[in-house]
């Protein structure tokens, strides 16, 4: 019989690799959690590599072949499937983000990527790279606008956003552009396309001091924890460690102004900044 064929980068390669790979690890009899403890990973690594949520890195697809016996096939296939626009500490993230069902997100500096306006990723990236071309900073600029495109559903993925009174404190290039940044959250909330919750200063000590966090759930995948930092980012699929971020996620909640407090804060915010930035 044929082995499978190689993969179309064009076609979604991610999805069709974790086809590939159930199709592969069912015609052996494995099941996910059988397979993962011959790789040395979880089981339910396994289902977020055949559900097309994590990237097969090539050291775990020439382990693959060489139990499933499918000849170099995922080894061959997985550089088309890890082709990303985002950079690698974030290009996993970025991709599961795209297929979440939900996703809950705590934001302790920058309003979130996928919630951010043009100016103010502009803003982020010139300050990110302020040596960069303007090409490289319209690239940047685009493939985080490219996020924002889970929002043109109007009830999914479930956004629920905790943001840090410093996220709306922070003038980020001034104040016409953080006017225009908040008011496209406040607008988000109250279209009822985002829950938006905000931690003010007053609450003092919190569950998340050490950092940025994303929860993210999925139809037919456990569910992921993001941690991020300077440059860095990584995934977590442990089911006792994510469970514990989403008890930190809960606490942050419990601790943030309502949804309804929260979205007066914010166009308060906002129209103080547009007037700043009339009286300049």
């Amino acid at each position: 019989m044929p082995g499978p064929k190689d993969l179309d980068p064009s076609s979604s390669p991610r999805a069709l690799l974790g086809a590939e790979l159930r199709h592969a690890r069912e015609n052996a009899r494995l099941s996910q959690d059988a397979l993962g403890e011959r790789l040395f990973v979880s089981g339910s690594f396994i289902g977020q590599l055949e559900s097309g949520t994590r990237r097969m890195q090539p050291e775990i697809a020439a382990k693959i072949d060489d139990i499933l016996g499918t000849n170099g096939f995922f080894q061959r296939n997985c550089t088309a499937a890890n082709k990303s626009r985002y950079p690698d500490h974030f290009a996993e993230a970025a991709e599961a983000e795209a297929v979440a069902t939900a996703i809950k997100e705590y934001a302790p500096l920058l309003i979130p990527g996928v919630l951010q306006t043009e100016r103010y990723a502009r803003e982020v990236f010139r300050a990110y790279q302020p040596t960069a071309t303007e090409d490289v900073i319209d690239g940047l600029v685009e493939a985080r606008l490219a996020r924002a495109q889970i929002l043109a559903d109007p009830t999914k993925p479930l956004l629920w956003a905790v943001l840090d009174e410093a996220v709306l404190r922070r003038q980020v290039g001034g104040p016409a552009v953080m006017a225009e940044a908040l008011r496209h959250i406040a607008g988000l909330g109250r279209r009822h396309r985002l829950i938006v919750q905000v931690l003010p200063f007053s609450a003092g000590a919190h569950a998340a001091l050490n950092g940025a966090l994303k929860l993210m759930a999925f139809d037919d995948a456990p569910p992921l924890a993001y941690l991020q930092g300077l440059n860095t980012g990584q995934l977590q699929d442990d089911p006792a460690t994510v469970t514990r971020y989403e008890l930190t996620y809960d606490l942050l909640g419990a601790s943030a102004l309502s949804p309804q407090e929260s979205l007066a804060l914010i166009e308060s915010v906002a129209e103080d900044y547009a007037h700043e930035d009339r009286d300049h």
